[in-house]
């Protein structure tokens, strides 16, 4: 373990000092909190009367929502809907960090002339690795929980029933914070590394990997246009699919990542 944690302070020496990984990693995640809680307040503003007009909006969906109000007022259950479909967003916080910063891992290890003397020093692959991946998904993990300990506490000032913030402790929001959100991180940072170990340029690299922010976009995107209802089951399925594809792209990035021909292969 000195190995790994020795690997992930020196990539924390490092990335960080890149502008954009410092944006994605401080800025994003307030900008993606800051979206729901302004609809907080605007909706408190004008005394819950747009949460209701956009509840009635949501017809028979509606129905699907009333187990989970039980407990609130109108207004109150009208806003938690309106904050359900911002849960992916929160999802997007340990899709993207770890990913930017796992992007510039191996490639900027060449681009920086570095990897050479750490690939000749005793440590193993999977040292190499693992201290790379918890030096990315570590910070993508911890800003997802500080956003969302931000939003509950903004949820205690601005929204209408005071019974509302407790319900952001319901199981769909508990599994995808705590659960989907650094299986996610996992996920990414596979797929970073995987691809950053394959490419010369790590801006290329990053704008690979960022792909793999789509298909939560389609999960929020999905709730917003009501073709996708995003329930306990759902976030169970979820986070059973991604044990599995964890364990595959771990997988594939350990066998992938040949420290003997890596720097042969690199021009």
């Amino acid at each position: 373990m000195t190995k790994i944690w020795a690997i992930v302070r020196k990539e924390w020496g490092e990335v960080f000092r890149q502008k954009m990984v410092l944006f994605s990693t401080l800025f994003m995640p307030l900008m993606l909190t800051a979206i729901p809680l302004a609809t907080l307040y605007f909706s408190r503003a004008d005394g819950g009367a747009g949460a209701m007009a956009e509840l009635g909006d949501l017809g028979d969906m509606a129905d699907q929502f009333a187990a989970a109000c039980e407990g609130l007022t109108a207004a109150g259950c009208a806003q938690f809907i309106i904050l359900q479909q911002f849960l992916a967003l929160f999802l997007l916080v340990p899709a993207i960090i770890p990913v930017t910063i796992a992007s510039y891992s191996i490639v900027g290890e060449k681009s920086a002339r570095t990897l050479e003397p750490l690939l000749a020093t005793p440590i193993t692959t999977t040292q190499l690795l693992a201290g790379k991946a918890l030096a990315a998904a570590i910070p993508g993990v911890l800003a997802t929980f500080l956003s969302f300990g931000i939003f509950v506490t903004g949820a205690i000032f601005l929204s209408i029933d005071p019974a509302l913030p407790a319900k952001l402790f319901s199981p769909i929001w508990v599994l995808g914070i705590f659960t989907v959100g650094p299986l996610l991180a996992i996920a990414g940072v596979s797929l970073a590394v995987m691809i950053s170990s394959r490419m010369n340029d790590p801006r290329a690299a990053e704008q690979i990997s960022v792909l793999f922010m789509m298909p939560v976009m389609g999960i929020f995107l999905g709730q917003v246009t009501g073709s996708l209802i995003v329930n306990t089951d759902f976030m169970l399925v979820l986070a059973a699919a991604l044990v599995l594809a964890d364990a595959l792209l771990l997988f594939f990035a350990t066998q992938l990542f040949e420290r003997e021909n890596i720097l042969t292969r690199w021009k």
